[in-house]
């Protein structure tokens, strides 16, 4: 029996911890634990990528769609930078990832072939952990360390094994390490409460306001039904970051939508009348949409106290748990709906959703990017993903794609980057490949790295019991991948058109090409009924405004009281052309 290597202690110490795949691409410094893991037979599997980048953009995909720790691996230099990019989209998004980098320096330090510092250069990226093995009987010890602190800080983790390493001989009884984490990956290690006291002040604050308004995170998921209680009790109107878009049932009838620039007027007004607020689990970056400093009282809820109060001024600050925190607040907060504000959340919403409607009716040439989300919306399946990437699909995405519960979305939310989102779908596929998945991209984010991991998709569709994973590319040409209104007029502004219909047709997979409005539904409901993954290419129109909301009117905490207040708020309204309807508010 061939002895056994550090490479096959990797595999185990990924197997321990139910690591299900490993995304990366393959190179002379990591062909050891690639081997090895080929020889795994499928456990973990290992997923080869077209490029480092969009191996660790699936990893942190995977780390998003389940909650359990992505692993990605990569070779020295180049190949080591290229991670780069999805390690920080993992980190500002506070998702666990593991990056595992193989080195092999044979020359002397400093002027070896493709030799970069890999300390220094996933320092900043993974500071929470980022370890050299050096000797066979480190390497299990290692692993769990940085699998456990990725777990713990929700934050990616780098290891990096020397090629020698890899190879190097251990006894078949190589004792396993102590202490493996058998808990799920991702959720918190501890039940984690607020103290009695700030649970107290908390309900008391939220108890006296008038006009609450809720806005809800990524971190409040599983806490839907708390959130759902708490604001019932008090009349409160929700709205949700970009990433909390998926937490919360959008068809409520007091659900505001999502708030910031490519937010909606709803949400917007819902900040601009409430005096009070209550922050559970976002760390949203648009804090131009929050209410102005002084204008609410405000109680914020997240797991990580390190982020209490960074966005926003808070007076109660709670570190907990969402949906443990927010059912000691339930306890505790008597049933005082204010009507009224409740009424004025529900028509403000109302009337968004008319005008959402109106927008994506508006005639363009040829087709209204919002008409192509609008018409997803009720086609949309009741369960399944969605991957979103970066660019003015996100604006159309947020106001006009209401997501059923059940349908998990993600995107690059706090680094912005481009070419995530079929890497992300790569990813939510492989982890339920019984679910349909739906990946929502502009034709920018198909160039950079759409058709490239369209052949990983071609090479694995074959394996999914349920094989829809439709690629919408919205098509428009336009260079700065923005669209908005922009003018583009000359060669050198415009992006190269590509046939994405038919380059999927020529990688054996499905193709639709729309550009007529009135056939878009028909293309949806083509593509969603494929027998094969689909592209569905729609030629948008670039000049298509975005319009941003404006932000939340400064101070409109007497403006229900103050019949004076409510007519200089109108008339500062109508003089800024703002989209804050000033009867709305009163």
């Amino acid at each position: 029996m061939a002895d056994r290597t550090v490479a096959d202690l990797v595999v185990d110490r990924l197997r321990a911890w139910r690591v299900p795949r490993v995304f990366g691409y393959p190179g002379e410094a990591i062909a050891p634990v690639v081997e090895a893991l080929d020889a795994a037979g499928g456990d973990p599997e290992f997923v080869p990528a077209r490029h480092e980048e969009t191996a660790a953009f699936m990893a942190t995909g995977h780390a998003k769609f389940t909650g359990g720790i992505g692993v990605c691996l990569a070779t020295q230099g180049p190949s080591a930078v290229h991670l780069l990019n999805g390690l920080y989209d993992a980190k500002l998004d506070s998702k666990p990832v593991v990056a595992i980098v193989g080195e092999d320096i044979t020359g002397p330090l400093g002027g070896a072939h493709e030799e970069i510092g890999l300390s220094r250069l996933f320092g900043d990226v993974c500071n929470q952990f980022v370890r050299y093995g050096r000797s066979p009987g480190q390497v299990p010890a290692l692993l769990d360390q940085a699998l456990r602190t990725a777990a713990a800080t929700r934050s990616p983790t780098c290891v990096v094994l020397p090629r020698g390493l890899q190879l190097s001989a251990v006894p078949d009884l190589q004792p396993q390490a102590a202490g493996v984490l058998t808990a799920t990956p991702g959720e918190p290690l501890a039940r984690v409460l607020p103290h009695e006291a700030d649970l107290d002040a908390a309900a008391s604050l939220l108890t006296v306001g008038h006009r609450v308004a809720i806005l809800v995170g990524q971190g409040a998921r599983g806490a839907e039904d708390e959130i759902i209680a708490l604001a019932d009790r008090l009349g409160a109107g929700v709205a949700t970051s970009l990433l909390g878009k998926p937490v919360l049932d959008e068809a409520l009838p007091f659900h505001t939508g999502v708030l910031g620039e490519v937010g909606t007027v709803a949400a917007a007004q819902l900040m601009g009348g409430a005096d009070t607020l209550l922050l559970v689990g976002t760390n949203d970056p648009w804090t131009d949409y929050f209410p102005m400093p002084g204008q609410t009282r405000t109680v914020q809820i997240d797991i990580d106290g390190r982020r209490i109060g960074t966005r926003y001024p808070v007076d109660v600050p709670l570190v907990g748990d969402a949906a443990e925190t927010l059912r000691a607040l339930l306890r505790r907060v008597p049933d005082q709906p204010n009507r009224d504000w409740r009424a004025t959340v529900e028509t403000s919403v109302d009337r968004w959703r008319q005008e959402a409607t109106a927008r994506a009716g508006e005639p363009a040439e040829p087709i209204n990017p919002q008409l192509v989300l609008h018409e997803l919306a009720p086609r949309l399946f009741r369960a399944g993903a969605v991957a979103v990437d970066v660019g003015s699909v996100i604006y159309w995405y947020s106001r006009h794609l209401q997501l059923p519960p059940g349908v998990n979305a993600q995107l690059c939310g706090t680094l912005g980057s481009m070419g995530c989102s079929l890497p992300y779908a790569v990813a939510a596929k492989l982890a339920r490949p019984d679910e349909p998945v739906v990946a929502l991209l502009g034709d920018g984010a198909m160039q950079l790295n759409g058709l490239a991991e369209l052949i990983t998709v071609a090479h694995r569709w074959q394996e999914w019991a349920d094989p829809r994973l439709v690629v919408l590319v919205l098509n428009n040409r336009d260079q700065s991948g923005m669209g908005g209104g922009r003018p583009v007029t000359g060669l050198g502004q415009r992006r190269p058109d590509v046939p994405y219909a038919g380059w999927a047709r020529l990688l054996g997979l499905h193709g639709v090409r729309v550009d007529r409005p009135e056939l878009v539904g028909a293309a949806w409901d083509e593509a969603l009924a494929a027998d094969r993954p689909c592209v569905l290419e729609a030629v948008v129109d670039p000049a298509v405004p975005l319009r941003p909301p404006e932000p939340a009117l400064a101070d409109l905490r007497g403006i229900f009281a103050d019949g004076d207040a409510a007519r200089r708020i109108r008339d500062h309204a109508m003089a800024a052309h703002t989209v804050v309807e000033a009867e709305d508010l009163v």
